[in-house]
């Protein structure tokens, strides 16, 4: 059973890799899905024989509640409310390692060896600051708790203590592992750590956060795979931890921003006057924009999160069908950190069944704004902010943006005048090119696709 345990491990191992390898582009990420869900079910089959559980009674009850749960969500969670989905995903997978280490300590017969003592230190404090500091950004998505960066006086000397409190209890509970009230207060604190953690982040950097989170929680997995000698926790762990890491520092790189700078800056704090000042624009109506969308030959889609607010979605896929099919060139534009959370505006748009052939990265489509007559930006706001060029004293200076300024037209489709996460306030609206159509982008658009049937 050992040597049938292990092959099926392997399997489920090498079906893991080639989910995420599959999970790295939106035209294969369905089949990684798959495949990354049909090596779990072979691991968690084989580890219940492995085991030789006679009563599956408990074990049936949490499938059925489990996959009740997670078919409603699913179902029912607006593709606005993912990332926040995502991010209670991700603590609930931090909880259930810091659940499943503590529940092998207690049934432990003897003493645990060094190594086992020192990962479930790990786990514990891995998965609980995950769990809370999971929890604090679902709040901050769900505006159950203001976006803004919450801080204090000596608020990262107040970390730094707790971290090294964790330490210095570790290494107790490592030496002498008999006695559990360490491990407990090493439970307190990481809860403490998690929510201390979040709450300086503001709401424009929680795509970072939801990646790192997602890689604290593959961390913890791992970490508690030690504690249960169990090779396919470790790998599926190490998988989760690394490719949430690769992603972390490809967020950062697309905001040309440290880690530290996006953890400790508190970057997007309100600010008495931000927003700078406000200049007269003029507004444009739908009929506008269908008659200069009707006269382009090449229009740049620009999504945001505004977008995903006004489930615009759907219609706006029905507009680029329309142009395309007059004959009009129509591409989409993604920048990485548009949307709340990794990813974001691709899973929206393939919600619409856009092609994945009309999907740019920011580094593939952004020198073809100069040749473009249009460039149509719908509820995006920081990430085509020309202030992150030259203004210094922005916390969007250096942020790479989507070059829409310099197309022939920029049309704008926004409820107002009103900065960005960042505080920032966005120059483009004021330009003469610039069309300012105010408004829901869904009624927006729906009006547009009216004109433009007539």
């Amino acid at each position: 059973m050992v040597t049938l345990t292990n092959i099926v491990y392997l399997i489920a191992s090498v079906l893991f890799i080639l989910g995420l390898k599959n999970l790295s582009s939106p035209k294969t990420a369905r089949r990684g899905n798959l495949l990354s869900m049909s090596g779990m079910f072979l691991a968690v089959v084989i580890t219940l024989f492995d085991k030789q559980i006679l009563d599956f009674t408990y074990i049936i009850a949490g499938v059925i509640i489990g996959a009740a749960i997670g078919a409603v969500a699913a179902k029912r969670v607006e593709m606005t409310a993912m990332p926040q989905m995502v991010a209670l995903f991700n603590g609930f997978g931090g909880g259930a390692s810091t659940l499943v280490a503590l529940s092998e300590f207690t049934q432990l017969t003897g003493d645990p060896v060094l190594n086992v003592s020192i990962t479930l230190v790990l786990s514990v404090l891995i998965g609980t600051v995950t769990f809370t500091g999971s929890l604090i950004a679902f709040a901050k998505l769900q505006g159950v708790m203001r976006s803004a960066p919450i801080v204090y006086k000596l608020q990262h000397v107040v970390n730094a203590l707790l971290l090294i409190a964790v330490i210095v209890l570790g290494v107790i509970f490592a030496l002498n592992p008999t006695v559990i009230s360490p491990l407990l207060v090493i439970l307190a604190i990481a809860a403490l750590l998690g929510v201390l953690a979040v709450i300086p982040i503001g709401g424009a950097d929680m795509p970072v956060v939801i990646s790192l989170l997602n890689s604290y929680s593959g961390l913890a997995a791992a970490a508690t795979g030690f504690v249960l000698s169990n090779n396919v926790l470790i790998i599926s762990g190490s998988l989760v931890g690394a490719s949430g890491i690769i992603l972390t520092n490809i967020m950062c790189k697309a905001m040309n921003r440290s880690l530290a700078n996006v953890l400790f800056a508190a970057v997007g704090q309100e600010v008495a006057g931000a927003g700078g000042e406000r200049r007269d624009v003029t507004r444009y109506q739908a009929e506008d924009a269908s008659v200069m969308l009707e006269n382009a030959q090449s229009v740049i889609i620009v999504p945001g999160y505004g977008l995903a607010v006004a489930q615009a979605q759907h219609i706006l896929s029905e507009m680029a069908n329309i142009l395309t099919e007059r004959g009009k060139k129509v591409r989409y534009a993604i920048h990485p950190v548009a949307g709340r959370m990794p990813g974001h505006m691709n899973v929206l748009l393939a919600e619409a069944n856009v092609s994945y052939e009309q999907l740019f990265d920011m580094d593939e489509i952004n020198d073809d704004f100069q040749n473009t007559d249009v460039a149509l930006v719908i509820g995006a706001n920081d990430v085509i902010n020309p202030a992150a060029r030259y203004k210094k004293d922005s916390s969007l200076y250096g942020m790479p943006i989507l070059n829409v300024d310099k197309s022939s037209t920029v049309m704008i489709i926004k409820r107002s005048l009103s900065p960005g996460f960042a505080g920032e306030d966005n120059e483009l609206f004021y330009d003469s090119k610039t069309m300012m159509c105010f408004g829901d982008a869904k009624k927006m658009v729906t009006e547009i696709v009216k004109f433009l049937k007539e």
